[in-house]
């Protein structure tokens, strides 16, 4: 039991406060076979000042790279209005995730004689009143399920200074060396944040969320909440939390055999997805090389679509002998699928799934770009449906207590040979531009996502510039990355003048 329980610890999934009962072996071993995340975060004393806990003599440094950023003082931010304690059960779309932590971040040129840190912790308490799971902490239920505990115990909020550097001289394309101490690692609850001062006046805010709790989509729409709390503006639309949107049916569908039971896989029959070496990257892809990808791709293809078949391509190209196949995969959002009248717009939580396509890398080498779109555009299709993602939803609670996985992420053939694997997801319709938070448009924005998976994952999103351009998040292989970076055009090197102007 103690020997569980420690590594569960260290695959952080820790809880305050933990239930008697000890989540399964099962469960055990999806995290030893798919995540091992290090705890990055010392643990912080606190003392209560109305809404905001305080913490005492919390300055750090860590070097990084050839500059230097000092946590100078942090808190705790707690909803404005207390919250009455209560459980909300994770949706059978949020079980689908494992325990991973996603990071996000904002840079901004000099705001002026304002005090970003003050103003963004007054705007988070007001926001944190609708977005309470956000203030909460992922706990276990009776089965050993993650659940959601609202407690209002806060959101932990790090103010920092860069010592030694201006925001523009950072190296944004290589963020292992400049963007790794802007975005908080979380060590408890369910988010956190960093505010970093550059000597040149710039700030950068960086978030870092449970993906269990919500997907891209949700934490963009408390974005936008949080950065119009702290223009002063009206707030948008409340988010929902009603799980009813995806509860099971009854009776439900058959779960064998269906569309649902080929992407996904309980973690007992899983096998362990490779253990490879990663490179992360941020590149800038022009607006004139979308349009040529699109056009290549050919009649009826979105861009989404061509970037994903190129990236297919290049995975192909860099495929090792032992890797005979090559997995891509995408993930969609359900909400439009399930509610078409707009009724899920809203919706706060996971509602995601990730259809994939497997094709020998000889085959995929000798494709033309429209023919690997054509492919990509067919098993996205399949799964762009609502009955797909109704058929999940009873997927998902046949198997229950026992978690699963996306087939996608673990790089295996038709056959179960080992395959090159990555999963793309488009961030191209986030506003990035509303995250204004009294100050202007961000000049940068972009996710950080260094997940300890086997699987690359690729995230394109719009640039905050508003031009047309693609900010592209890249974690993969070493030598795809070589591949990606030996193309003449498409994958471009981040220059401080395309973001700083």
């Amino acid at each position: 039991m103690d020997a569980l329980r420690a590594h569960l610890q260290d695959t952080h999934l820790s809880y305050i406060n933990p239930p008697s009962v000890v989540p399964s072996a099962v469960q055990a071993k999806q995290f030893t076979c798919l995540l091992s995340l290090p705890s990055r975060c010392a643990p912080i004393c606190a003392v209560s000042r109305n809404n905001i806990m305080v913490n005492e003599a919390t300055t750090n440094g860590a070097a990084h790279g050839d500059y230097e950023v000092k946590v100078m003082a942090a808190a705790t931010v707690a909803p404005a209005l207390p919250v009455q304690e209560h459980r909300l059960p994770l949706s059978n779309l949020d079980l689908i995730l494992p325990p991973i932590d996603v990071g996000v971040f904002f840079c901004y040129a000099d705001p002026g004689g304002s005090h970003p840190a003050a103003t963004l912790k007054v705007a988070l308490a007001k926001t944190l009143v609708a977005y309470y799971p956000l203030a909460g902490e992922v706990v276990a239920n009776a089965a050993g399920e993650p659940e959601l505990l609202c407690s209002g115990r806060g959101v932990e909020v790090a103010e920092a200074y860069a010592d030694g550097t201006e925001l523009r001289e950072l190296r944004l394309g290589l963020p292992d060396e400049s963007v790794e101490q802007l975005v908080p690692k979380k060590k408890a609850g369910v988010m956190c944040v960093q505010v970093t001062k550059f000597r040149c006046g710039g700030v950068v805010v960086g978030c870092t969320f449970d993906h269990r709790v919500c997907d891209a989509y949700s934490f963009n729409m408390f974005l936008v909440a949080w950065a119009a709390a702290a223009r002063g503006s009206s707030a948008p639309p409340a988010p929902s939390f009603h799980r009813s949107f995806l509860a099971p049916r009854d009776p439900a569908s058959p779960c064998t055999g269906t569309l649902a039971d080929r992407l996904f896989v309980p973690v007992s029959r899983a096998p362990a997805p490779p253990a490879t070496d990663a490179a992360n990257r941020i590149y800038r892809v022009s607006a004139g090389d979308v349009a040529a990808l699109q056009a290549a791709a050919g009649p009826g293809r979105t861009k989404l679509e061509a970037f994903t078949a190129l990236l297919w391509k290049l995975h192909a190209k860099a495929a090792s002998q032992r890797q005979r196949s090559c997995c891509m995969g995408v993930v969609v959002d359900g909400r439009g699928r399930l509610r078409r009248d707009g009724a899920m717009a809203s919706y706060f939580g996971n509602v995601l799934t990730i259809p994939y396509g497997v094709i020998g890398a000889a085959d995929l080498r000798g494709m033309a770009l429209a023919d690997a779109a054509g492919d990509v555009h067919r098993w996205v299709a399949e799964a762009a449906t609502g009955e797909h993602f109704r058929e999940l939803v009873d997927w998902v609670e046949a198997q229950r207590p026992e978690p699963t996985v996306a087939r996608a992420y673990l790089g295996r053939g038709g056959d179960g040979e080992d395959a090159t694997a990555c999963v793309v997801s488009s961030g191209l319709r986030l506003p990035f531009g509303d995250v204004d938070f009294g100050w202007g448009r961000p000049a940068f924005a972009s996710y950080h996502f260094p997940w300890p998976g086997g699987a690359g994952y690729v995230m394109p999103m719009p640039s905050a510039r508003g031009d047309g351009d693609w900010v592209v998040y890249v974690h993969a292989a070493p030598e795809v990355v070589e591949v990606m970076e030996k193309e003449p055009t498409v994958f471009r090197a981040l220059e401080s003048g395309c973001m700083f102007g």
